[in-house]
């Protein structure tokens, strides 16, 4: 911008005259507001030329997807390690199953709470097990983790609502997507 202003408050900058005569001289006060036009238009355009690039610089600071799969989350316990994680999520994931007694007698409240319980553990492991993998191997994790956790949210609100059909679907999709994540693992 620096650059540029010296070329604005020049004394004697080119005339930009409102009309085509050439002999039409302009007066002081159209020679001031053209100056002003042209310094204004300038000013506009730079501070847009600003604007573009730093939201260019940033998006591609912030969608680079090397980045982005590279991002901690900082949700993975301290004291637990990738080892641990492997061999518990197993153990937590047929807990998780074993909700289907509770489900099967209609025993809505207990079923809520026994799924909230064994799913924060699971969601515990499966977080650890993410983060401790390379970028490209982290997609189809993820996939899996937004299957299951979005279907236990709503196997927990059609519980609260005793809606069993709503229920039995989402535990399905639930059982489905955790024998996907085992096999992954």
């Amino acid at each position: 911008m620096m650059a540029i202003r010296p070329l604005v408050s020049q004394a004697n900058p080119p005339r930009i005259s409102p009309t085509f005569s050439s002999h039409v001289k302009p007066s002081l006060e159209s020679h001031e507001i053209t100056l002003k036009a042209l310094h204004s238009k300038l000013s506009r355009r730079i501070g847009a030329i600003a604007t573009l690039a730093s939201v260019l610089l940033a998006g591609d600071a912030i969608f680079n997807k090397e980045f982005a799969n590279g991002l901690d989350f900082s949700l993975v316990a301290p004291e637990q390690t990738v080892e641990e994680a492997e061999s518990e999520i197993r153990g937590h994931a047929r807990e998780m199953v074993e909700v289907k007694p509770l489900l099967d007698s209609e025993s809505w409240r207990a079923a809520q709470k026994e799924l909230r319980r064994s799913s924060s553990r699971l969601k515990q492991d499966l977080f650890t097990i993410i983060q401790s993998k390379p970028g490209r191997e982290r997609p189809p994790l993820r996939k899996l983790y937004e299957v299951i956790f979005s279907n236990v949210s709503n196997l927990d609100f059609a519980a609260r609502d005793e809606d069993a059909t709503l229920v039995w679907e989402c535990y399905k999709n639930i059982v489905a997507a955790l024998d996907d994540l085992l096999s992954i693992i």
